[in-house]
């Protein structure tokens, strides 16, 4: 599809509606405010900077923050965040399950019986039999605090977190690719570039601040072009110059041609490539240019077209159009990321990149968008999964642990060698009774797990403890002990967003009831469990703080600089930044704007994180999903967000006005599969996996390919988890949400 720019800015102007970009905080914006207060957005990985406005001691307003990155922008959820501080469901004072029920009790009686059912099953079974499950919108010092409990105060490295649910396989593109984790670019690099490659990600609903900058890029500019590939017509490919509606789970393929094209029709870098990258295969086994060309010879457009279901002109036109671009961006997320190989299709997304050169300069780089404020800062950054360590190590490595060893100040080889379980292996051993207790932070794994049918009994058989803000979620129905934290702006805290932008959420007003900063709960449970003191010595979250960019100082990550008083002052900073009159660093692995890279260093780039300073181009073959259709079950199911609500719908559910215009989910399907299975829009259809049965009100049209259904995962009385897959990306561990098989039956 290629669209006149008249008629882009109608399609635009469509859109404007359903991201409500800063109106709803505008209208509230002039009411008489006693103060405001600076702090991140609750949601998405954006990191929109917002100004929260105090009245007698309440938030009464919420709006964007003009001098921050997103302009003073948000989008509709952010803009009603007011209503879910104080929604009927906060827990205000801590729980206990007595005969089969939740009731009040004290904050000792509940920190008592959890510390004590923790040290006697680690007295009894050993540290391995207890674990800890955080989230990518915990604050950047609960994860760090709650990790370094658990390894180093209890000796387990069972530390999951919901952020293996959807970054772990760009964790692992990145880290196979340059050594390190996190991207290379920034979020400036939307307002240079000349050409957008949107690879599994329908931006305009998940990251709607971000499609806006996209979209005022690609206004500004007719020859700015936008690429899609989806295999839904969604609002993001409504403005796509080339939308590529691709069959779900064969777009390895589609990668390896544009690669092809950028050869064959000689848009490659090859002075980048000679100085800067190598190839290897899946056994690790370098190879030569010649042989990585002789690679792709399978993957020539024509070839590949019927297996990935566009045209091979099409495929011709987006290798041409990201190789002639004077600089192309790549934008993914969960479409890329939640598939059996999922690492594999962010190292092909990178191999663009290098073997075009476009990367480290204004408008290039691949960038992976986060789907949670603080999964990046807060989760990869800290070492808060089973198998990493602080600020880009891992447990794997007997120098590292040593590292941390004595930045922690416990005895050199006192941390656990053996990496923990990842995040589907610690809820199977919890059904298998090989995990007893499970300690959960600002998540709800009982609606975001996989195949659920299969994990939720481990939550009832395990004891369960949750710091955890709202009494419906879902995962409190397991619930043994319950925490009540201060939530969002009623504590300080860092987030840190997809750009490596660390920034301040500020405390505005008081917490209700008996809750608690989220750091004193784990300080307070952790000596009471048997926790040496002098290992969490922490008053606040500012001494937490201060200890992780102590922690980060000998490593790439470094941000020393990042003090909290310039947090305070202003509106974020990207790592690294090693001195508090550093700015931050922009783009990553360059020469002159990298402190990592010394000034004299004889080349532009340096991709340090591997040891010849060259970045990876990996020979990925095409490989189907796990559970493709087939005759019995004959359509694919996918899954993902719309605009209204926000992954399991906890906070989103608290707003009228959401509520109102989206109470419910429902199944997307394709005019000509319905009109075959005598299905008219509203109808009620049942959805049925291998795992389980569903019903869903029915929403025909154009969106959806023929043999694809979607349905959004964020209703808590349809959860369509039970019926996906929790197959797992073999490196990343990360289960594929995105494909399932399924059919489909009128009721």
């Amino acid at each position: 599809m290629s669209l006149s720019r008249r008629d882009f800015i109608k399609q635009l102007a469509a859109m404007s509606a359903l991201t409500a970009l800063g109106i709803p905080t505008k209208a509230k914006a002039d009411q008489n405010i006693d103060f405001w207060s600076k702090a991140v957005c609750r949601y998405c990985g954006t990191g929109c900077g917002v100004m929260v406005g105090v009245k007698d001691g309440k938030v009464v307003t919420v709006k964007g923050d003009p001098n921050n990155h997103n302009k003073g922008l948000l989008c509709l959820k952010g803009a009603l965040l007011a209503p879910v501080i104080y929604a009927k469901e906060r827990v205000t004072k801590p729980l206990i399950r007595r005969n089969g029920k939740l009731e009040p009790a004290s904050w000792d009686e509940a920190l008592d019986l959890t510390a004590r059912k923790f040290r006697e099953s680690i007295d009894k079974f050993g540290p391995e039999s207890v674990g800890y499950y955080g989230s990518g919108q915990a604050l950047t010092e609960e994860t760090y605090l709650a990790s370094k409990i658990f390894k180093a105060g209890l000796k387990s490295n069972n530390v999951e977190g919901n952020p293996r649910l959807c970054m772990a396989s760009a964790v692992g593109g990145y880290t196979t690719t340059f050594g390190k984790d996190e991207p290379c670019g920034c979020f400036e690099d939307i307002d240079a570039t000349s050409c957008f490659f949107i690879f599994g990600s329908n931006t305009s609903e998940c990251h709607p601040v971000l499609f806006r900058r996209i979209a005022d890029r690609k206004q500004s500019d007719p020859k700015v072009k936008v690429i899609v590939v989806d295999p839904r017509t969604t609002n993001t490919a409504r403005i796509a110059d080339l939308h590529l509606k691709v069959k779900a789970g064969n777009d390895l393929a589609l990668l390896n041609a544009m690669a092809y094209v950028i050869f064959r029709e000689e848009l490659d870098d090859p002075r980048f490539i000679e100085r800067y990258v190598h190839f290897k295969d899946n056994e690790k086994k370098t190879h030569t240019l010649e042989e990585y060309l002789r690679f792709l010879d399978d993957y020539t457009p024509e070839k590949v077209a019927d297996l990935v279901g566009v045209t091979a002109e099409d495929i011709w036109r987006a290798g041409r159009m990201f190789g002639e671009a004077p600089a192309s961006l790549s934008l993914w997320c969960m479409g890329a990321n939640q598939r059996t190989r999922g690492v594999w299709a962010n190292n092909l997304i990178s191999n663009l990149h290098l073997i075009t050169g476009k990367i480290g300069k204004p408008g290039s780089s691949p960038f992976s968008l986060t789907g949670q404020p603080n999964a990046c800062g807060g989760v990869r950054d800290t070492g808060g999964l089973s198998h990493l360590l602080p600020a880009g190590r891992v447990i794997a490595k007997k120098a590292h642990r040593n590292q941390v060893e004595k930045q922690w100040g416990i005895p050199q080889d006192s941390l656990n060698p053996k990496p923990g379980l990842h995040t589907t292996a610690l809820f199977e051993a919890m059904s298998k009774g090989e995990v007893n207790c499970l300690l959960t932070l600002c998540t709800n794994p009982a609606h975001s797990l996989p195949n659920l049918h299969k994990f939720n009994p481990g939550l009832k058989q395990c004891f369960l403890a949750c710091i955890e803000t709202f009494s419906d979620a879902k995962t409190l129905e397991f619930a043994d002990v319950v925490f009540p934290p201060s939530f969002w702006v009623e504590r300080e805290g860092v987030y840190g967003c997809s750009e490596r932008r660390y920034a301040l959420i500020g405390k505005a007003i008081d917490a209700p009831g008996e809750c608690r900063d989220s750091v004193n709960i784990l300080v307070d449970l952790a000596v009471r469990m048997g926790v040496d003191p002098k290992l969490v010595p922490y008053k606040n979250s500012e001494d937490v703080w201060n200890e992780w960019r102590e922690v980060s100082s000998s490593t790439p990550y470094n941000f020393m600089g990042i003090t909290r008083e310039r947090l305070r002052k202003e509106s974020g900073i990207l790592w690294p930044c090693p001195t508090e009159d550093h700015p931050g660093t922009k783009r990553r692995y360059v020469r002159g704007e990298d402190p990592n890279i010394p000034a004299d260093y004889p080349n532009k780039y340096w991709f340090y994180g591997n040891e010849d300073g060259r970045a990876v181009v990996w020979m990925r073959p095409q490989k189907p999903p796990a559970e493709p259709a087939d005759a019995e079950y004959p359509f694919v199911l996918t899954t993902g967000r719309v605009i209204d609500h926000w992954h399991t719908g906890t906070m989103t559910n608290k707003v009228p006005e959401i509520n109102k215009s989206f109470p419910e989910a429902y199944v997307e399907i394709n005019d000509q599969d319905a009109k075959r299975l005598g299905v008219q829009n509203g109808d009620n259809v049942e959805l049925i996996s291998r795992r389980g049965a569903m019903v869903f009100q029915a929403r025909v049209g154009d969106v959806c390919n023929p043999g694809l259904v979607f349905v959004p995962w964020f209703d808590p009385d349809r959860l369509i988890n039970e019926l996906t897959i929790d197959a797992i990306d073999p490196g990343s561990k990360q289960p594929e949400f995105k494909i399932c098989a399924c059919k489909v039956r009128k009721v």
